[in-house]
């Protein structure tokens, strides 16, 4: 499977774009930091699982990031989309975390239980940043 970020550069997309590739380490904050400093607006995605709203509510409120495919209607889509392709399920495990940008998403991702990985929204993002 490609990175996010090779897809973006083999599909010719130019636009900026970081990868945490999971948890954002200490060098990706120290990066977001430098970015932010100047002047720099982000957009974040990330999972849709409770780890991933965990990371997204920590950057979203750290650089003041606006979500990017990550409300609950993308959600919703996501998953039916998934579900119509046959992919099996990963389901949703451990405590349930509030997202501050969308005080439904937690609550759906809970009732259907299903998690996805940022994958699963690669070519929507791809399409975004054409």
């Amino acid at each position: 499977m490609k990175t996010r970020v090779a897809a973006a550069v083999a599909a010719g997309y130019t636009a900026p774009l970081i990868c945490t590739s999971g948890n954002a380490t200490t060098v990706v904050l120290t990066l977001l930091d430098a970015l932010a400093a100047i002047g720099c607006a982000f957009i974040y995605h990330g999972d849709f699982d409770w780890p991933g709203i965990q990371l997204a509510n920590r950057i979203m409120e750290r650089y003041e990031a606006q979500p990017w495919r990550m409300e609950t209607q993308d959600y919703e889509y996501l998953v039916t989309r998934t579900q119509m392709h046959g992919a099996p399920p990963l389901l949703l495990t451990g405590t349930r975390i509030e997202a501050t940008w969308d005080p439904e998403l937690a609550l759906t991702m809970d009732a259907v239980g299903i998690a996805l990985h940022e994958e699963a929204a690669l070519d929507l993002l791809l399409e975004d940043l054409g």
